[in-house]
C-alpha cells in the first residue's frame, strides 16, 4: 500500500498537509506544484489498496482521475472548498467539500480532528484571504493580538511562495517547505526556529513594492489590471489582489500576469453581495475555476484579453 498526498502548494494546503500529518502520524507521497498547478491526480498512477488524501484542489478538474483512481481500488479522502461540481458516489470515496466563502480546507481539517492544532489553520485562514474567520479561530485557540499577527504574516509569506508560472519562479518548492515544516506542531515555533519565515518576508516586501507601483499605473479597464511579464509579477499576483480586495471590498478586481510562454494568468475577487460568484465568472474561460469570492484562470489566451475585459466590465462596472 502506498499513501498519497496531493495538496496545493499555497498556505491552505500546506497547512491542511500540516494538521493531518501531525495529528495522524502518516507518512506518504507528496504530489504538489505551484498554486494553479490543480490537475494533480493525473499523477497518481495508483493501485488497489492504495490511499489518496487531496487537500485544496478543485474536485471538478480532477473529476476523470478521480474515477479512474477510484474504478482502480484507490481510496480517497477529498476536503477541499473550491467549486466541486456534482459529488461522485462511490464507496471509496470519503469527500468533505464545503463552498461556503467563510471555510477553507485548512478549517475543514481543523473540524476534522477537532482542532487540536488548530493555530495552523489559522496561519492558512489568513493566507486564504479569511481574515476575520483566522482572527475568530484564533481567539477560540487562545492567542492574543501579538501571536495573531505573527500567524497571519506566516500565512501571507506561505502564500506568496506558492504563486509562480514553475517552480523557478519559487522561493521554495511547496513539498520541501511542507518536509520543513513536519517536525513543528506549532507555527509560533517554526518561525522562531527557523529563517524561512523571515526569508519569504525579505522576498514578498520587494516583490509587492515593485507590485503595487506597477497596479498604480498598469490598470486596463475599470478594476483590471495588468502585471509586466516578470518573475516578481508572477509571485506576486495573488497577495496583490488579496490586499487590493481588503482595500476595496465592495469592487470586483481583477489582475493579469503575463506567462513567460505567452498568455495570462487571471486572478480574480468579487464582492462577498455579488449575484455572480468567482468561480461562475472565471468559469466561462476554458482554464478557469476558482470558489464565491474568489477566482482564477490558468490560462487565457492574450487573443482573449478584450473579451475577458469586456466581460469583466459588462458584469461589474457599475460596481
Amino acid at each position: 500500500m502506498i499513501c498519497y498526498y496531493a495538496f496545493n502548494g499555497d498556505a491552505d494546503g500546506l497547512c491542511a498537509l500540516q494538521q493531518l500529518r501531525l495529528a495522524e502520524t502518516q507518512r506518504g507521497t507528496l504530489v504538489t506544484g505551484v498554486k494553479r498547478d490543480i490537475t494533480l491526480l493525473r499523477r497518481i498512477q495508483g493501485q488497489a489498496g492504495d490511499a489518496v488524501t487531496v487537500l485544496d484542489v478543485s474536485l471538478d478538474q480532477n473529476r476523470e482521475d478521480l474515477r479512474r483512481l477510484l474504478e482502480s481500488g484507490v481510496s480517497v479522502r477529498y476536503f477541499d472548498h473550491h467549486h466541486a461540481g456534482t459529488l461522485l458516489r462511490h464507496p471509496l470515496l470519503e469527500a468533505r467539500i464545503d463552498e461556503a466563502a467563510d471555510v477553507c480546507t485548512s478549517i475543514l481539517v481543523d473540524r476534522h480532528i477537532g482542532g487540536r492544532y488548530r493555530a495552523w489553520a489559522v496561519v492558512a485562514a489568513f493566507g486564504d484571504n479569511l481574515a476575520e474567520p483566522a482572527r475568530a479561530l484564533a481567539l477560540e485557540a487562545g492567542l492574543n493580538g501579538q501571536a495573531t499577527a505573527t500567524l497571519e504574516k506566516l500565512g501571507i509569506c506561505l502564500n506568496y511562495n506558492a504563486y509562480g508560472e514553475s517552480i523557478e519562479d519559487l522561493h521554495y518548492h511547496p513539498a520541501e517547505l511542507a518536509e520543513m515544516m513536519m517536525p513543528f506542531r506549532d507555527p509560533a515555533s517554526f518561525i522562531e526556529q527557523t529563517e524561512i519565515c523571515s526569508k519569504l518576508h525579505a522576498g514578498y516586501e520587494e516583490d509587492m513594492a515593485k507590485a503595487r507601483r506597477a497596479a498604480s499605473c498598469r490598470g486596463h479597464g475599470s478594476g483590471i489590471v495588468v502585471l509586466p511579464n516578470e518573475p516578481w509579477a508572477r509571485r506576486a499576483i495573488g497577495v496583490l489582489i488579496n490586499e487590493l480586495a481588503q482595500n476595496r471590498p465592495d469592487s470586483a478586481l481583477a489582475i493579469l500576469s503575463p506567462k513567460a510562454t505567452g498568455g495570462f494568468t487571471v486572478s480574480v475577487r468579487v464582492p462577498a453581495d455579488s449575484a455572480v460568484s468567482a468561480a461562475e465568472f472565471c468559469r466561462g474561460f476554458e482554464t478557469g475555476g476558482g470558489r464565491k469570492s474568489a477566482g482564477g484562470i490558468n490560462y487565457l489566451p492574450e487573443a482573449d484579453l478584450d473579451r475577458f475585459a469586456a466581460r469583466f466590465e459588462a458584469r461589474w462596472a457599475t460596481r
